[in-house]
């Protein structure tokens, strides 16, 4: 790199060729990235995601995924630490910012950006808390199972009244990603819940949790924990959620990072009861 100057930054669309970069520099930051993200990241929106470079060489990231025509999700917003404050991140920011057009958009940010989202025209919806801890030991309960293709219908359906948007195409690769593992609880033959977990960078992540009930949110963190036990779990609980904080406590995990929940204005209503695990920070 001969020059860090501002005007030489060229934001570009990112492929993904280019996630071991984003997902390196999230690592660096302690953020955990799953180990194989990618390929549902790129199924929902291939030209969601941009890198800033100078001199052909990376030093700024951020992904602004659509999520149909009224929604979108912005993260992974890094600059390479020896660049920061020289206005990189702002310029990638804004270049990426179009591609959302005239959508709401949602954010997880950290606490130190928080007030930077907040001049953006960014507004708290609410605090999520990441719950870190060893997993127990523990038999998986009746009724959870682990994810068919022939749930993959209803787990669609289910998923959409949990999230803002509706997205088949992330689900259909988050649920079969290499390593993921998804299982079902169902009552009755309907589906009370789901979670998926993977492994991350530095621990395994749950994510989603999405439960009917306290009860259906127990069961399938006992089963998606049981064959993890003694391994260190990550879990990224709203803070409205008291069940799902309490289900974090009991196991025993404690607090160790924390975001904001945050858009820029009104999302479609959904099912935040039984959102006790969220399933990303970086997709939402």
């Amino acid at each position: 790199m001969t020059s860090a100057a501002l005007e030489d930054l060229v934001v570009t669309q990112a492929g993904s060729e280019d996630w071991p970069v984003i997902s390196g520099w999230a690592a660096d930051e302690g953020w955990n990235p799953g180990a194989a993200d990618e390929a549902a990241f790129f199924a929902q929106d291939p030209d969601g995601f941009f890198l800033g470079r100078i001199d052909g060489e990376p030093v700024s990231a951020i992904s602004v995924v659509n999520y149909g025509p009224d929604y979108a999700f912005l993260g992974c917003y890094l600059v390479r630490p020896d660049l920061r404050g020289r206005g990189h991140g702002l310029t990638t920011w804004k270049t990426a910012l179009a591609h959302a057009g005239s959508r709401t958009i949602g954010l997880d940010g950290v606490v130190a950006q928080q007030d930077n989202y907040r001049r953006s025209g960014f507004e708290l919806a609410h605090r999520t808390v990441r719950f870190t801890g060893t997993a127990p030991a523990a038999k998986t309960p009746a009724g959870v199972h682990p994810v068919q293709e022939t749930d993959l219908a209803d787990l669609t359906a289910y998923d959409s009244a949990c999230y803002p948007a509706d997205r088949p195409r992330f689900l259909a690769h988050w649920l079969t990603g290499t390593g993921h593992r998804a299982l079902v609880r169902r009552t009755d033959g309907r589906v009370t819940g789901y979670g998926v977990i993977r492994p991350g960078h530095d621990s395994l992540r749950i994510g989603p949790l999405f439960a009917d009930t306290s009860e259906d949110a127990h069961a399938l963190f006992t089963a998606l924990t049981a064959e993890a036990a003694g391994s260190e779990v990550a879990v990224d609980v709203p803070e409205t959620n008291a069940p799902g904080i309490a289900l974090a406590e009991q196991a025993g995990f404690t607090p160790s990072f924390e975001t904001a929940r945050m858009y820029t204005g009104p999302v479609r209503p959904y099912a935040q009861h039984r959102v006790f695990g969220v399933t990303t920070l970086e997709l939402g």
